[in-house]
């Protein structure tokens, strides 16, 4: 186990004694022992000096603490990440910045380091990481604050969102109908119905496929039409995890199917983790997690007579998903892959900031006609939380949706940041009616670390693996619910829920507030992307 993975990672040559860092065509070297000191003590060796004449020195103790500070991280997983193909290819970007003095891409030590680090009894930190590298590595300084300037307009644009959002939400909430939210319904609230939950065991002979459903409806069923809802989880989750929000919908007389895509559900990843899959999921999950939602569709077809008694509506299914399911949903409503796309995206110098885009990147190693034909016509409306999505389908593709869609995102969410994921992809939606949530967190974080994105890289990819819960909290029931109504069952009286008061009267005496626009304020989001960019300019 753990002797065979720290072999593994073959150790380097030599652990350096001194540091090469290169600003142009400047050379550098800094001794080791120096940043040791500084760490330990806040001493300023002087070949440390030349490195912090420009930092001041009351700003030394954020930087010794980003020198020690630990990520907290089983050492096995950080070997495991890095052998994967998301691992190999944010190594890959890194070892532009750090190279072999020749020249080369860094990759494999700093893989070597990495796991070293993780492995030692000083545990994984920026300095440990340092301490393993090889004698022949040169860190490019240009590289590394290029990165930088690009983690601070990444943070820019989350806090410029923030402002964007809370202006528009107050703007189309000033002009909304008088609504007395405290004196009607309160949607957060199960229904009145008792809930029945069973698991089924399905296969899909046809791709050699299992996994299992859970099927959520009212216990006795009522009068007329069933409303149908389909949900996708995400990426290393499982319906399991989504329960509560489907017992919810089924106590206000929906039936809620939630399948587990088997090769990107928590039992993969563990598997994964316990080193019987290379990737932290299977990329032909790409294409079968939409053929997964269609064939529970037709299963609800096949058992609707004897089960339900002919009375599932199945001509207009609602269909919801969390991030990896975001995708998954928004490719069965009509998004198409737009590969040319995803590539361009997939070459810029720092996609690695976006953990979501590296997950999409994965897509160009699938043959292009894999990526066909995943729309399903029964598709009625489309709930995306946290969908990852801009760029494998792009403007394009998101175009081609011809249903409603309510995109819902955390503002401060590191796996699909909402100014790098859903902030363009929602002004692209041209479908008859749209809505954006983003659940305030915290806006202001701060990575001005000297940390080139390793810790934020495996940080980032085991929250991705973990469901917000907190997103798919009160804020969630209570637009969704709505939202199926007036889109499902046709019922207009549930459209004063969809408007921009009724999150300002959600949030009141919340600290996070709830932000939610419509498609009227989608050509003020486009102007205010449009101003960013030109305040911030895309870091070549």
């Amino acid at each position: 186990g753990l002797a065979g993975a720290a072999v593994l990672a073959a150790a380097p040559a030599r652990a350096s004694e001194t540091l090469s860092f290169s600003y142009g065509p400047l050379i550098r070297s800094l001794k080791v022992s120096s940043l040791q000191k500084f760490a330990e003590d806040g001493t300023v060796e002087q070949d440390l000096a030349f490195f912090l004449a420009l930092v001041k020195p009351e700003d030394y103790p954020p930087l010794r603490k980003a020198l020690t500070e630990k990520t907290e991280v089983d050492p096995l997983l950080v070997s495991r990440f890095f052998n994967s193909s998301i691992g190999e290819d944010i190594l890959e970007r890194l070892g532009k910045s750090i190279t072999l003095l020749r020249g080369g891409n860094g990759m494999s030590i700093l893989r070597a380091a990495l796991v070293n680090a993780a492995f030692s009894d000083d545990g994984l930190s920026l300095l440990s990481v340092l301490e393993q590298l090889p004698a022949n590595v040169q860190i490019h300084g240009e590289k590394v604050l290029a990165a930088e300037r690009a983690t601070k307009r990444v943070i820019a644009a989350t806090e410029r969102l923030d402002s964007v959002m809370s202006k528009l939400t107050a703007e189309e909430a000033s002009g909304d109908p008088q609504t007395d939210f405290a004196a009607i319904a309160d949607l957060r609230k199960p229904g009145d119905q008792a809930v029945t939950k069973q698991v089924w065991n399905l296969t899909d002979g046809g791709r050699n496929r299992s996994f299992y459903v859970h099927v959520y409806s009212p216990k006795s069923l009522p009068a007329g039409k069933l409303p149908v809802i389909v949900f996708s989880h995400g990426l290393g989750s499982s319906p399991e995890d989504f329960s509560e929000a489907m017992r919810q919908l089924a106590s206000h007389g929906y039936v809620v199917a939630a399948p587990q895509h088997p090769g990107s559900d928590a039992i993969w990843l563990k598997e994964m983790l316990r080193g019987l899959h290379k990737d932290i999921f299977d990329i032909n999950d790409f294409s079968n997690r939409p053929k997964d939602i269609s064939f529970v569709i037709d299963e609800l077809e096949r058992r609707n007579a004897d089960q339900f008694g002919g009375r599932l509506d199945l001509t207009k299914v609602a269909l919801a998903g969390h991030s990896f399911g975001g995708y998954t949903v928004l490719a069965l409503a009509g998004a198409t892959v737009d590969l040319a796309n995803l590539k361009e995206d997939c070459e810029r110098p720092y996609a690695a900031l976006n953990v979501s885009l590296l997950l999409q990147c994965q897509a160009l190693r699938l043959p292009p006609e894999q990526l066909t034909n995943l729309q399903d016509s029964r598709t009625a409306a489309v709930f995306a939380a946290n969908p990852v999505n801009r760029s494998i389908f792009g403007r394009k593709g998101l175009g081609a949706i011809k249903v409603p869609v309510v995109m819902a995102s955390g503002s401060y969410d590191p796996a699909t940041p909402p100014a790098l994921e859903q902030a363009a992809s929602f002004t692209w939606l041209t479908g008859p009616e749209k809505y954006w949530l983003i659940v305030q967190g915290q806006a202001h974080v701060n990575f001005t670390k000297i940390d080139p994105g390793i810790k934020d890289a495996i940080e980032s990819m085991t929250d991705i693996a973990l469901p917000s819960q907190g997103l798919i909290g009160n804020y969630m029931k209570a637009v969704a619910l709505p939202f199926f109504e007036v889109h499902l069952r046709t019922n207009n009286s549930y459209k004063p829920y969809l408007q921009s008061s009724y999150a300002d009267y959600l949030s009141k005496d919340e600290q996070f507030k709830l932000f939610m626009i419509s498609g009227s304020s989608s050509q003020k989001l486009e102007d205010a992307i449009a101003e960013f960019r030109r305040d911030y300019p895309d870091p070549q």
